[in-house]
């Protein structure tokens, strides 16, 4: 099983070499906290954290 990583820019979590969000090398190994968004459109968590996408995020990326 591959390590995950978080993506700086938009803090997906991911496995591999390229973020599936936004395409970005910029990633990870260290980050805080996770949140897993099912419905972007109705979650207020997702709103306030500027999520527009299905998936798992990471609340703080270093």
């Amino acid at each position: 099983m591959k390590k995950q990583k978080a993506c700086k820019i938009c803090k997906r979590i991911y496995e591999g070499d390229q973020c599936p969000g936004c395409e970005s090398k910029e990633s990870t190994d260290s980050f805080k906290g996770r949140i897993v968004v099912l419905n972007p459109e109705n979650s207020e968590i997702a709103q306030k954290l500027n999520i527009k996408k299905k998936g798992n995020f990471a609340i703080k990326a270093r």
